[in-house]
């Protein structure tokens, strides 16, 4: 099967054919450097993190450029209000995105360039647009003329004359049109700025993208991706410069992930209800987060509330007590390298084949536009028959134990791509107790330290206190589980 892809271009769902045979160009837009990164934020970069990962899976060379924007109206702002400047804020921000996005199991991209690194790009590609009538000066200001680019309004699937006719007045009186937007705006006292044509002053957002795309991946590429929130006026005008430039087409294919809602709100400072990604990795596992994430359609919206994250986790933990109990099984030292699937009859022969096809079946899932909720139900599905299995074949033997190693590798192998189980289950689930019992106001070693008494309570038959102990940490939302060889325990 060929991977298709919904191309917000043509509104339809099309065959991806890159532009040079396996090689791919990405472009997706960053962060405006002003703030620490909320959850809306880790969507996108979960979703374009998958993409990419899963595109060279596919053994795709792939190009992936993902920007920064570090000068800006809310970065200027800032930096006023504290008394120092651009870089220090955007740097301080940049430094505070990279850390979220390694915690998160973010791949860093190709190359993440910054607008004021740019500059000059920015400003010949102004002139350009100037030199072919596309553009306008006003008082050191520079806007673009939309109504002189024919195509304006086809990803958004806007109709500039209905716009006009809907409009309100426009504030700016310098436009010619209330839709024409600013290329170069001149500096204010206070602003940074730099010489250009037309005086001093710094860049309009819309065309910083438009350089930057063009730098690393030429006049025309595969893949530019974002937020729906970006699709008008951003990505609008980004095409207006870079065709209205070059003449060529942009982007091949338009990639934009829904939003995320708060408790079926929609997520807004004004509401107060941002939630940040380093909030919600105090609370949970990384991966609990990509999985909530990765478990819906990128194009779909997701509602997060308290129920829906620990619903995740849940989730996260069923799969981790699989790989658990596969790693249990494999750790008799059995000699599997002269077993093959030759040897494998009746149900380990059933098994070993269902497993075997997850990648097949994975595979079919992301090539029908990244469907990563069709995959995890395939990943379920794995987990459920090797459960199962597992269960009828408590005395493992060598055949079993072939077939297990083989659904914990192709198991990994699917999850590698999604960012997920790379940890050792063990240690997943240490850290998964430790944040819950931080959660709860627990003491982690207070508790050890009480299902160590209860063991020697339990060993010298002292049944009454080994009772007590155990009804103290289940009203602490302790849940203990015995086993012939150890007592395990998590929060409930």
């Amino acid at each position: 099967m060929s991977l298709k892809l919904y191309n917000t271009l043509t509104k339809k769902k099309e065959e991806f054919v890159p532009i040079e045979e396996g090689k791919i160009g990405i472009y997706v837009c960053g962060i405006t450097a002003y703030d620490v990164c909320h959850i809306g934020h880790a969507r996108s970069a979960v979703v374009f993190d998958v993409i990419y990962r899963y595109l060279r899976y596919r053994d795709y060379e792939v190009t992936y450029v993902k920007n920064f924007t570090d000068v800006d109206d809310k970065i200027i702002g800032k930096a006023n209000a504290e008394g120092t400047d651009i870089y220090s804020i955007s740097e301080r921000y940049i430094k505070e995105h990279n850390e979220d996005m390694d915690r998160l199991g973010v791949v860093r991209p190709t190359v993440a360039p910054k607008a004021t690194e740019n500059i000059n790009g920015m400003i010949r590609l102004i002139g350009t647009l100037m030199e072919k009538g596309l553009a306008y000066v006003v008082d050191g200001d520079v806007y673009y003329s939309v109504e002189k680019f024919e195509g304006y309004g086809k990803l958004s699937g806007r109709n500039l004359d209905d716009m006009l006719a809907g409009a309100r007045i426009d504030v700016d009186e310098k436009k010619k049109n209330p839709f024409d937007f600013v290329l170069w705006k001149s500096s204010k006292e206070g602003e940074p700025w730099w010489d250009s044509p037309w005086g001093r002053g710094r860049p309009g957002w819309h065309i910083e993208c438009s350089v930057m795309s063009q730098r690393f991946l030429g006049d025309t590429f595969d893949i530019h991706g974002g937020g729906e929130d970006l699709i008008f006026p951003h990505h609008e005008n980004e095409i207006a410069q870079s065709e209205g430039a070059t003449g060529k087409p942009f982007a091949t294919y338009w990639i934009h992930n829904g939003f995320i809602k708060i408790k079926s709100e929609k997520m807004s400072k004004s509401l107060g209800n941002t939630l940040t990604i380093k909030e919600i990795l105090a609370a949970y596992h990384p991966e609990v987060l990509r999985f909530f994430i990765l478990q819906s359609h990128y194009k779909s919206y997701i509602d997060f509330s308290d129920a829906s994250i620990a619903e995740a986790r849940v989730s996260m933990g069923r799969f981790y007590t699989t790989l658990k109990n596969i790693k249990d099984a494999l750790n008799e030292e059995v000699d599997l390298s002269n077993t093959s699937e030759k040897d494998l009859s009746g149900e380990d022969e059933k098994v070993f084949k269902k497993a075997s096809t997850l990648p097949d079946r994975f595979k079919e899932a992301m090539d029908d536009d990244f469907n990563t909720a069709m995959a995890m139900g395939y990943i379920f599905d794995t987990i459920r028959i090797i459960n199962r299995y597992i269960s009828k074949n408590s005395a493992s033997t060598r055949e079993s134990l072939f077939v297990l190693n083989e659904a914990r590798e192709n198991i990994r192998e699917v999850g590698k791509v999604m960012g997920l189980f790379l940890e050792d289950p063990d240690e997943y689930f240490e850290k998964d107790k430790a944040r819950e019992a931080r959660k709860s106001g627990l003491d982690v070693e207070e508790v050890k330290r009480l299902i160590d008494e209860r063991k020697r309570a339990r060993e010298s038959k002292d049944w009454d206190r080994a009772d007590e102990l155990r009804d103290l940490l289940a009203a602490r939302g302790i849940v203990l589980k015995d086993t012939p060889t150890s007592t395990t325990w998590k929060v409930e």
